[in-house]
């Protein structure tokens, strides 16, 4: 059993892995995504949505893809997708609890925007733990899983990989990280794509519900 009492650089992917995918906020940015792509390129629902799945499976990302493809200004994709109603967010206090507890840095590490994860983070109740958010911007719009923006975040932050463990729902983005000498939790879940490699050698912890396995974790570096 991998040991994680060493453990000083606690990383978080943020959407569907600091809040659960049923509360459904990614669909509405999925939503505003369509839209902007229906603005700006002129086409129909059915073939905006099958532009955004496309680029997001071939690019990482669908703002990659758009900026690749057609020149897209990023800042105003960004501002414009995250323009969501996040009033159905409510405080996980359980979860800032158990954050609270754990020894050392708590950094996001997201392909969003750092506006987006920070008003997440607010609406949960968690914002004061986090030392850091390394967003998309931060990444140079380079998305995970390609080893370039890990190798910046872990530049940035001097993280030391050997005492680091990074929680992710999507499996594949765990293997650069694995990679780096980095642990690696996946958060469970049922999406095809989100499952895709799950069960390889670049997993070391799979995780059904992230509070309680923090909990089970501060019993043993208590």
């Amino acid at each position: 059993m991998i040991s994680l009492k060493n453990i000083k650089f606690w990383i978080f992917d943020l959407d569907n892995t600091l809040y659960s995918s049923t509360t459904n906020i990614f669909s509405k940015i999925d939503k505003k995504m369509c839209q902007f792509i229906i603005d700006e390129l002129r086409v129909d629902e059915p073939e905006a949505l099958k532009i955004k799945n496309k680029y997001f499976h071939e690019h990482g990302t669908t703002l990659n893809g758009l900026m690749k493809k057609h020149n897209i200004n990023a800042e105003r994709f960004l501002e414009f997708v995250h323009d969501i109603d996040y009033s159905f967010l409510n405080k996980n206090e359980k979860l800032n609890y158990e954050l609270k507890k754990l020894p050392g840095s708590k950094i996001i590490f997201t392909n969003g925007s750092k506006k987006h994860a920070e008003t997440t983070i607010l609406k949960l109740g968690i914002k004061d733990n986090f030392s850091g958010i390394f967003d998309i911007v931060d990444s140079d719009y380079i998305p995970k899983p390609d080893i370039a923006p890990y190798k910046k975040l872990i530049s940035k932050y001097r993280i030391n990989c050997s005492e680091s463990i990074f929680f992710e729902d999507i499996a594949k983005n765990l293997l650069p990280a694995h990679k780096l000498g980095i642990k690696t939790a996946w958060i469970e879940n049922d999406d095809k794509y989100c499952k895709e490699g799950f069960d390889g050698y670049h997993v070391d912890f799979r995780v059904k519900n992230l509070t309680k396995f923090l909990e089970d974790i501060n019993k043993k570096v208590a």
